[in-house]
């Protein structure tokens, strides 16, 4: 428990001009005035808590400003079934893309994959409303693109371009969304193919896919995706390199806005910002203000 100020019932008020938070025993306004704001913020994993006290630091608007969620909200942290009540919650305010905690989840509820030690789902799993949570976390995309912009999980294999990427994204949403995705779920987990062929059909060419833009950190010379080595960059195994140090990486010309790679950290360059600082691991929850690349950061206490 975090003292989250609507206990049980339901997410605060985000008010036209500031935020505003109440319960029967607290009642706290902020007004202000200023322009729309648009912040990507990093993985969440169930840490309600951080995520408030993100949002305040901000003083985010629910009617002038967006979020953007690098994916993962769930697993690990304490508060999964908040944290998606509260997301969903915000509506158009809030566009959070797919991340490998959050398919998991959805493969679980649907009756796939395996319970690890280390979930933190059964909350979401047992809860009431379940069936609408995992319905809407299913609808979610993969990849959002938006004013030289590109949302994604992980990352984007060296030779996709962006383009490419829209596409392919938009074969697993079909998938994902569509009549028979269960049928989807049931072929997701695995590791091969570990590279990109545009030849790939089927249930091999979605789960390239999906590791790609979910788990993917080192890839090899010959493009194939590593997923093994999960430290930092300077840990890379023989003939690997991080996906974005590819040589002639094809969505270079985009800025490419991560998480996923908590052992990378917080890393802001001209076409990357990685986003994940390990909040779920006592490390901090990052948001970058765009287009200005400001960046707001609350300490995350472990566990």
């Amino acid at each position: 428990m975090h003292g989250r100020p609507w206990g049980s019932g339901p997410p605060p008020r985000w008010g036209a001009r500031g935020v505003s938070w109440s319960n029967a025993r607290r009642v706290r306004v902020l007004v202000r005035v200023k322009s729309l704001s648009i912040y990507a913020i990093g993985d969440v994993q169930g840490c309600l808590g951080a995520l408030e006290a993100l949002l305040e630091k901000i003083r985010f608007d629910l009617r002038r400003d967006r979020l953007w969620f690098v994916g993962d909200l769930v697993n690990r942290g304490p508060d999964s079934l908040e944290v998606l009540r509260f997301v969903k919650s915000l509506g158009d305010a809030a566009i959070t893309v797919l991340g490998n905690h959050d398919l998991h989840l959805v493969a679980l509820a649907e009756g796939f994959g395996k319970r690890r030690a280390d979930d933190t789902l059964d909350d979401v799993l047992a809860a009431p409303d379940r069936d609408e949570l995992v319905a809407w976390l299913r609808h979610r995309p993969m990849l959002h693109a938006e004013g030289g912009y590109v949302v994604v999980h992980a990352g984007l294999l060296p030779q996709w371009t962006v383009a490419q990427a829209r596409e392919l994204a938009g074969e697993v949403e079909a998938a994902l969304r569509g009549p028979r995705y269960r049928s989807f779920l049931a072929e997701l987990y695995g590791s091969r193919p570990a590279y990109w062929d545009d030849a790939l059909l089927g249930a091999d060419r979605l789960r390239v896919v999906v590791n790609a833009m979910t788990r993917m950190r080192f890839v090899a010379a010959d493009g194939a995706m590593e997923f093994h080595a999960k430290g930092a960059p300077a840990s890379a195994p023989r003939g690997c390199r991080p996906w974005f140090d590819a040589p002639g990486r094809r969505s270079a010309d985009a800025t490419l806005v991560t998480g996923h790679w908590s052992a990378l950290g917080l890393r802001v360059a001209p076409n990357l910002l990685a986003l994940d600082t390990g909040c779920v691991w006592g490390g901090q929850l990052s948001a970058v203000r765009l287009p200005d690349r400001q960046v707001f950061q609350v300490a995350c206490p472990r566990g």
